[in-house]
């Protein structure tokens, strides 16, 4: 048997590796993004890709200092940043709530299964025009726009998860005493944080996807708005700025999603 400083000293060699191999993981992640943005820069300015279509890492830095010195993008980051987090809680929460009475009523369950599964498989996205007419073309619809797109696949996720608990720790919880609602809150529920967890992150892109097409749709200002009219001008550095701007902010939500699993994990 090992002595305590011998597993001392295993534990730090242990945590010493893991951060070693952190370290070379963020390495290769910054070559590869060196080398991507490298290569773009180089295939346009020697023109082995037309700079008119594919733009340039230069073009869109410039166009980005140009936009953040008048302030427009703050307003289209700010506008569509809005529409995203309130469709992406309201999506997330609205799913959540169904799968809930879902479990807490089998009946129910059984009758709104065969809808769950047609509405899943129906293009959500193709309902933005019929949500556009019946909300107006407005801020409320792109946010409807970014909650539609996510909220069956919430539902379907998270109520499948509440039935994946474990039978036998509702039965010892109904032996001593316990109710439905205290058996959801004390079991069923902390059970199914890791799969909300994951529901969240595919939320986040799920909402930047209905939100961008909803802009697309109705929006005057945006960066979905700023991508059609970049298209319509044929500005491709403007399109690709915006699909950049929009690539840091999901991942930043995508982040703030890590954290809080990171602290549920801890707090569980």
């Amino acid at each position: 048997m090992k002595s305590s400083d011998e597993i001392q000293q295993l534990h730090q060699k242990f945590l010493a590796s893991l951060k070693r191999e952190k370290r070379w993981v963020r390495f290769y992640q910054l070559i590869i993004f060196l080398v991507f943005f490298g290569s773009w820069e180089l295939a346009s300015q020697l023109r082995w890709i037309d700079p008119l279509i594919f733009s340039s890492p230069s073009k869109v830095w410039k166009l980005l200092i140009e936009n953040v010195q008048n302030g427009s993008l703050f307003m289209h980051i700010g506008v569509t940043l809005g529409e995203t987090i309130l469709g992406f809680l309201l999506g997330t929460l609205l799913g959540t709530l169904l799968a809930a009475l879902l479990w807490w009523s089998p009946i129910l369950s059984k009758i709104f299964d065969p809808y769950l599964v047609i509405l899943n498989a129906m293009p959500k996205i193709a309902l933005g025009p019929i949500l556009i007419v019946a909300l107006g073309p407005n801020f409320t619809s792109i946010m409807a726009m970014g909650a539609l797109i996510s909220v069956i696949i919430t539902t379907i996720v998270v109520y499948t998860a509440f039935r994946g608990v474990d039978p036998n720790y509702l039965k010892v919880l109904y032996i001593f005493g316990a109710t439905r609602a205290q058996s959801f809150k004390e079991a069923v529920l902390p059970a199914s944080f890791p799969t909300i967890i994951s529901t969240l992150k595919v939320n986040v892109g799920l909402s930047w996807v209905g939100v961008i097409v909803g802009e697309f749709l109705v929006s005057s200002k945006g960066l979905g708005y700023m991508i059609i009219y970049g298209f319509q001008v044929f500005n491709f550095t403007l399109v690709f700025l915006s699909l950049f701007v929009i690539a840091i902010f999901a991942t930043i939500m995508y982040q703030l999603v890590e954290l809080l699993e990171k602290k549920l994990i801890k707090n569980n």
